[in-house]
């Protein structure tokens, strides 16, 4: 997990597209972190509503040998950690790859407001792609969603990464 808990982003401006973009960023390098240890890279980074970054991580789902291991549940379990409550209300979670369906209620069941992901995922994505989950009033929660953020740098990382494990 990549240290950058408890940092304070506000001088990234009030500009959603520009924080979207920020988070986003950092939500990539720690994607890239991931390739490197041999992991999918994907990552993902929680902030509160002052843009404090609550906890970023990446995948590491194979180093754990733990299929949970994914970048936006580390994150959920850190920030909970850090607040004292798995409820996570009026925050964002930036990711690079929209989330599964085990990640996507995750954020259902930790009250997260918003997510923003970088690549639509068309086999498992559980925001949009595949499933609705989080949005369509079915469950107990709903999250507002921003696809498509950083896209084209967020896919490329992973196909790179898959066409050299091919």
């Amino acid at each position: 997990m990549f240290n950058c808990s408890g940092e304070n982003m506000s001088e990234v401006g009030t500009s959603v597209t520009g924080s979207d973009q920020y988070f986003m960023a950092l939500a990539l390098q720690l994607a890239e972190k991931a390739a490197a240890s041999g992991e999918v890279p994907v990552g993902a980074v929680l902030v509160d509503a002052d843009k404090n970054i609550l906890a970023c991580a990446g995948n590491n789902c194979i180093a754990r040998t733990d299929p949970t291991g994914h970048a936006e549940v580390h994150v959920l379990r850190a920030a909970a950690m850090k607040r004292g409550n798995y409820r996570l209300p009026q925050t964002t979670m930036y990711v690079t790859l929209e989330p599964c369906a085990m990640c996507a209620a995750a954020m259902v069941q930790a009250r997260v407001q918003r997510v923003v992901y970088g690549a639509a995922d068309p086999k498992a994505g559980a925001l949009q792609s595949v499933y609705t989950i989080g949005t369509d009033g079915r469950l107990n929660h709903i999250f507002q969603v921003q696809g498509g953020v950083m896209a084209a740098p967020c896919g490329q990382i992973l196909k790179d990464f898959f066409r050299k494990r091919r």
